[in-house]
């Protein structure tokens, strides 16, 4: 295989490079697409004072729940607690840092960092907490404010199959934040369930193109489903 071969064969090397007190953008929405192995590498690996961007912090003791048992992450950016008690217990507490922000505004966070645009106007969030302390700009009579676009030291993603490359494709409602992500990590390591060779993946269906990706494992999913509903 060539040069461009970005696949490697275990979690520590999917995950080497990260250190204490970096930024972590992380894809996923609940519980679904969410890179379980990746997560559970910085559980293992132990590495503290993170802080993550993500749509929320998964659930106790799944996904990004995990890293909040020994109090890895210092600061959370998310738009929402979910059904983490203990996100809950160390927000209220004063252990965790939490930057809340409206879920639209934080996928073009990420997709602006990753595009290069280090700031945006939007009107979500005027005349709330949220748009606080933000400088406002009126735009054909309605109000704006300014909101700074993110990057990572890492973006850990989760799709469902990439070629050696590091080209990706999602599947279905796992897609969510991942592609935004993908783009915004100055490493961007992706896990996939399937990793096909290269033209095997018609360029019409790739979401992401490899030229984001650094690092792709294939991984073996549980896929919690965080509420089961059934109907007679």
């Amino acid at each position: 295989m060539s040069g461009f071969d970005k696949v490697v064969n275990s979690y520590e090397e999917a995950m080497a490079g990260l250190q204490d007190d970096m930024t972590v953008i992380a894809g996923g929405f609940g519980l679904c697409g969410i890179p379980e192995g990746l997560i559970a590498q910085i559980k293992t690996m132990g590495t503290k004072g993170l802080t993550v961007v993500s749509n929320n912090c998964g659930v106790d003791g799944f996904g990004l729940g995990l890293l909040l048992e020994d109090r890895q992450i210092k600061k959370m950016v998310s738009s929402y607690v979910g059904e983490n008690a203990l996100f809950e217990q160390q927000l209220l507490n004063g252990e965790l840092e939490v930057e809340l922000t409206p879920q639209g505004t934080l996928a073009e966070k990420m997709r602006a960092g990753g595009a290069g645009i280090p700031a945006f106007y939007t009107a979500t969030g005027y005349g709330t907490p949220v748009g606080d302390g933000k400088e406002v700009r009126e735009f054909n009579g309605r109000n704006y404010i300014l909101e700074e676009s993110i990057t990572g030291d890492f973006a850990i993603v989760k799709a469902w199959k990439a070629d050696r490359y590091g080209n990706c494709v999602y599947r279905h409602t796992a897609q969510n934040f991942n592609p935004m992500a993908a783009t915004a990590g100055k490493i961007t390591v992706v896990e996939v369930e399937e990793i096909v060779e290269p033209g095997e993946l018609s360029p019409s269906e790739i979401q992401t193109p490899g030229i984001y990706v650094n690092r792709v494992i294939k991984g073996n999913f549980e896929k919690r489903i965080e509420k089961v509903t059934t109907r007679d």
